[in-house]
């Protein structure tokens, strides 16, 4: 077991407002793009404006958290230039929120260029990369970072600089990853929702490493397709992307710590007819005792229920983590999710799933409900719903007992 890191002297939690900046990015982006698309061919404008409400149905149980529902205004455009087997990227993100300071942010998910071949593909810039097969939680996923002021669910991500090499060959798909630069992880502010106990404190992280947030993290993933499988593994090396919180009580916060690590992972799928046969397995070392953690199951569907295009999917995953209290939290250890998943196959892509984890030694559930429908040509309208169980307990989840909230989001896409 690793000791404690020492705690570097206290700062404050300034207020800060970098989301001006953002916005102004973002909308002098607008108005440049559209001209540019006019001159040439190979420009491509996309994107989506949105807005969103999310209702909390109980008041907050930590000192500092507002006791008041939380609305956003959200901008992602998305910009691509084409030229025969290159292409330039430019997706920039921001968020405005009205009550959490840290949830109102800027980030530029991707800046890149690209070139593709027969035989191999470069990327070079700011990218995403996601690995990964289950849908109760994306273990082996670990390129980009969490953005966790996003949702809680850890599928948004924070662009991450890299060069990216991936060669495609007839046994297999090799990718070499050179990550010069660390993403630090965001966490909701005082005021947030969804937050421990304490606050994270963001402008005073600690890292194993003496370069910091300028180490050089490197991995390496093989992927392919043999018959009905879907198998990927991969080795990486560097700064781990889950913090370990170090309890700062003097000062009421958390501090990051970020660990070097090594960690494996391996991803595997069958496909047999209405079967999906799913686990993710990792490894890890760098942080306490060397730990396993995975998840596994299957979705089966039903195609064209009660004689309509309908299809529902039946969705079991197991969910398996050893790691001990050296290690960064985790929500899941020996967890169930049972699942279904409904797609109308209508005009406007319905789809909704909903999903129960059920922790049986601490008797925790959560109850997750996500729908999304097009609206016309042009919008889109997606519901959220998260219930937590609020038994008192020693889980990382009980922190959330009373953060029970209603989530819906209009987007406009251009």
């Amino acid at each position: 077991m690793s000791a404690t890191p020492p705690l570097r002297p206290a700062v404050s939690l300034p207020r800060r407002a970098p989301w001006r900046l953002g916005l102004y990015v973002c909308l002098l982006g607008l108005l440049v793009w559209p001209r540019l698309g006019a001159a040439e061919d190979g420009w491509r404008l996309t994107g989506f404006i949105g807005a969103e409400a999310r209702v909390f149905t109980r008041t907050p149980q930590f000192p500092g958290q507002a006791d008041e529902d939380a609305y956003s205004a959200i901008l992602q455009p998305e910009l691509r230039y084409t030229s025969g087997d290159q292409r330039l990227t430019f997706v920039p993100f921001y968020r405005y929120d009205s009550v959490d300071e840290e949830r109102t942010h800027f980030d530029v998910r991707e800046l890149n260029w690209r070139k593709s071949t027969r035989d191999w593909d470069l990327l070079a810039g700011v990218g995403r990369v996601f690995w990964g097969v289950t849908e109760s939680r994306h273990l082996v996923d670990i390129i980009n970072q969490t953005d966790l002021v996003e949702n809680i669910d850890q599928e948004d991500k924070l662009g991450q600089p890299m060069i990216n090499l991936t060669l495609l060959k007839d046994w297999g798909t090799v990718g070499l990853f050179v990550l010069p630069g660390f993403r630090e992880r965001t966490f909701p502010g005082v005021d947030g929702r969804l937050r421990t106990p304490l606050p994270v404190d963001t402008d005073d992280p600690q890292y194993e490493s003496g370069a910091e947030e300028t180490h050089v993290d490197a991995a390496l993933r093989y992927s392919h397709v043999i018959g009905d499988w879907d198998v990927g593994a991969y080795y990486f090396y560097g700064t781990g992307r889950e913090p370990r919180l170090i309890p700062d009580p003097a000062n009421q916060r958390f501090i990051p710590y970020y660990d070097l690590i090594q960690q494996v992972g391996v991803d595997l799928q069958l496909t047999a007819e209405a079967w999906l046969w799913k686990f993710e397995g990792i490894v890890r070392e760098g942080q306490g005792k060397t730990f396993g953690a995975a998840v596994g199951g299957f979705e089966y569907t039903f195609y064209q229920i009660a004689d309509s295009a309908a299809d529902l999917g039946v969705l079991l995953e197991l969910l398996y983590d050893d790691r001990d209290e050296t290690a960064p939290p985790v929500l899941f250890d020996e967890d169930v999710f049972v699942g279904l998943r409904l797609a109308l196959n209508d005009v406007d892509d319905t789809q909704v799933l909903a999903g129960v984890v059920y922790d049986p030694e601490d008797e925790e559930t959560l109850f997750t409900l996500e729908a999304e429908r097009r609206l016309g040509e042009h919008f889109t309208a997606e519901f959220e719903a998260r219930l937590f169980s609020d038994e008192p307990s020693e889980s990382p989840l009980s922190a959330f007992g009373r953060d029970n909230y209603f989530q819906l989001q209009l987007a406009y896409y251009f």
